[in-house]
């Protein structure tokens, strides 16, 4: 039954909390009463208006009688904050009503944007959407305002729609606009996975609110009026006999809050946050090696050389930990053709280039030709005055200045020094794989060694191979049947995890090389990855200095047998994709392709990152194609989020490696991908300006 009243103790909550902030100034109130239950911003149940720090990453725990809820969130931007939900649910209903399940594994995405910061007078502001991506259980809308009173007490007030709409409902204020929000269509069956947008905002409204006493400097006190009746959960899971939770928030250290709740009369929780900030390494400044002092060319070092200068450049560019390809002196020039296989930023290598070079060449050398490789491929020149160098080395503005009188520019054919090829690198180093959020199980993980391998008998040419040999984990342990409608080409990832151990998860032979000055290309051949073998072919048009790229890539596969040796089953598919990438400035970059998928089907794949300069990397994706969403099954399409973890940003040493994964709610066949090793445009952009741009600051370490 719908109310035409408001509750009128949160209307005078309201008031009172509006009338006393009005001539207060905004000020923050300590960062560890951030997350509610729900792992995004709010008070206890209910949400607040507050943004997070920005790049944020959080994760909370919280569980009470029959439910427990983990919430990964992320500060996109700041103002927008994405989190994705993994719960356990005992003893409820799906969205679409119906019989008590016994438990359900429930998936699911909110967003909140905050549309005004606390003022003076006025409120922070924000609105969200909770469960607008899932099965629905969650689903609801809000419009919510806090605002800080003194030094420890702040008050939040808002409406909702949805699940937020349950206590105290009354008709729709935008009811006024369009009956077309008076009512609210369920969710449920088809629907679940699928974006709802038809719901947002309709049907009974209702208020919520609540006060925050931040009593120390670690502890937080709360109370809320909860709006949220709970409709999906059975009454032997849930009691509710008040609409009033309380709860204590205790800041255990920097970026770990626990806390406790009295949830609606009758039931105890607990809750935990843990949160960190991408662009706050462990170890700052790093833990490599100070790079060589740079030597004035009126130092009487040169005259106590010996050797030629191409094996004392070798000698030093090793030291300095980059690898020569090749050098040419000709009068006041030489040009350098380096490959970094050391660090995580490309002008670190550049300006380390530049310092220990500059103890080595003739003095009458001045203009410095420095060209970017990888994989036998010139990405760009970087052109530098020595004396520059020689000026800059200990300005207060340095990195800056040297930017601004570098020149950047396309590399012409390279000129590989004799010594170069062939090359031999190896390497024995553990590995993780993990799968998180599976429907059946919330955490999975491998743990064992890789032996990775590396020939380059000239340039271009690049044979590589990964032997994995798991020691523990339970990837293995799944059990759960493909249902699958389309041809299996990744929903039998159990049965690859079981048979495969050990493991050739790649075999192959590359040849790169550049058609023309902006334009790059690759062949690939052999296993490509542990499902998919065959030959892949790929073209990329990249300016050196153009935030805008386009790809083509085209690939012949054929499905692998399940212990991932040599056999190849009978599935075989074309699959190719035409790309564009974007870097939109301040780290955001997207991608979109277009193209054909391995299960045959064709649509498009929308991704988009923020990158951190130290090499962090969190984005998203969504793929959308011609299978219906029934024929998809669960999850009605292919979603999912992805991480980079730069290794040197944990351990303050410099390399090149990186942990990545990708949470998808659930693995299907539908819209997957082909996955090659080095692609051409994370292998050139980097060597790029705006690659090199956005990692100068290191230009000097």
């Amino acid at each position: 039954m719908r109310r035409k009243f408001l509750p009128k103790v949160f209307a005078l909550l309201t008031a009172a909390a509006g009338s006393l902030a009005g001539s207060l100034h905004a000020q923050e109130i300590g960062p560890f009463a951030g997350y509610s239950t729900y792992g995004t911003p709010g008070l206890i149940d209910m949400p607040s208006a507050l943004g997070r720090p920005d790049s944020e990453l959080g994760f909370t725990s919280s569980h009470f009688v029959k439910q427990s809820r983990n919430t990964l969130s992320f500060q996109i931007t700041p103002r927008l904050t994405g989190s994705f939900r993994y719960a356990l649910l005992y003893d409820v209903r799906s969205a679409g009503g119906g019989a008590v399940n016994d438990f359900i594994f429930d998936r699911s995405f909110s967003l909140q944007y905050l549309l005004a910061d606390e003022g003076v007078y006025r409120p922070a502001i924000a609105i969200g959407l909770n469960d607008f991506l899932g099965t629905g259980i969650y689903s609801s809308e809000y419009l919510v305002a806090t605002k800080r009173v003194g030094q420890s007490l702040r008050f939040t007030g808002g409406i909702g729609w949805g699940r937020l709409g349950g206590v105290g409902g009354f008709d729709n204020p935008l009811g006024v606009i369009s009956n077309h929000f008076s009512t609210r269509p369920g969710i449920g069956g088809a629907a679940a996975g699928k974006i709802q947008a038809g719901n947002w905002f309709r049907g009974d409204a209702a208020l919520f609110g609540g006060v925050e006493w931040q009593a120390t400097d670690k502890l937080t006190l709360l109370v809320e009026y909860s709006s949220d009746a709970y409709p999906s959960e059975s009454p032997s899971a849930f009691q509710r006999k008040s609409p009033f939770n309380f709860g204590v928030k205790y800041q255990a250290r920097p970026g770990v809050v626990i806390g406790a709740q009295y949830l609606y009369g009758a039931q105890f929780g607990a809750f935990v946050s843990l949160t960190f900030n991408p662009r706050k390494p462990p170890a700052y400044g790093g833990l490599d090696k100070a790079p060589p002092s740079v030597v004035p060319r009126q130092s009487q070092r040169f005259s106590q050389q010996t050797g030629d200068v191409d094996s004392r450049a070798n000698g030093a560019l090793a030291r300095a930990g980059v690898r020569l390809h090749g050098l040419r002196v000709s009068g006041r020039t030489a040009r350098i053709e380096i490959e970094n296989e050391t660090f995580g930023a490309s002008a670190q290598a550049v300006g380390r280039t530049a310092r220990a070079l500059s103890g080595v060449l003739p003095p009458e050398v001045e203009v410095l030709e420095i060209v970017m490789v990888s994989s036998g491929i010139a990405g760009s020149q970087i052109t530098l005055q020595r004396s520059d160098i020689e000026e800059l080395e200990h300005e207060l503005d340095n990195s800056w200045q040297s930017f601004t009188r570098a020149q950047i520019s396309n590399a012409p054919p390279l000129q590989p020094r004799g010594a170069r090829y062939p090359a031999f690198d190896w390497a024995v180093k553990p590995y993780l794989s993990p799968s998180l959020f599976d429907p059946d199980q919330p955490v999975r993980a491998d743990l064992g060694l890789e032996l990775s391998a590396k020939y380059e008998p000239a340039p271009g040419f690049v044979f590589s191979g990964i032997l994995r040999q798991k020691a523990i984990g339970n990837l293995n342990q799944s059990t759960r049947p493909s249902t699958s409608v389309l041809p299996h080409v990744r929903s039998d990832f159990n049965i690859y995890e079981k048979q495969g151990n050990p493991a050739l998860t790649e075999l192959t032979g590359a040849y790169y090389f550049t058609p023309s000055a902006q334009t790059y290309g690759r062949v690939t051949a052999g296993y490509l990855e542990p499902m998919f073998g065959g030959v892949s072919a790929e073209l990329l048009w990249k300016p050196v200095n153009s935030r805008f790229a386009l790809g083509a890539e085209i690939s012949v596969v054929r499905q692998r047998d399940f212990d991932q040796l040599f056999g190849f089953r009978d599935y075989g598919v074309t699959t190719g994709h035409i790309s564009a990438y974007w870097d939109m400035g301040k780290g955001y970059h997207s991608q979109l392709d277009v193209g054909r998928y391995l299960a045959g089907d064709w649509g498009a794949t929308f991704a988009l990152d923020r990158e951190f300069k130290n090499g962090w990397k969190v984005g998203g994706f969504v793929t959308l194609t011609n299978v219906s969403f029934s024929d998809f099954g669960e999850g009605s399409f292919d979603k999912g989020l992805r991480f980079t973890v730069p290794i040197d940003w944990l351990s303050g040493n410099p390399t090149q490696d990186k942990f990545t994964t990708v949470i998808r709610p659930v693995t299907r066949d539908g819209g997957a991908k082909l996955n090659v090793s080095g692609r051409l445009y994370e292998k050139v952009r980097p060597m790029h300006e705006q690659g090199l741009r956005d990692s100068w600051g290191r230009f000097w370490r």
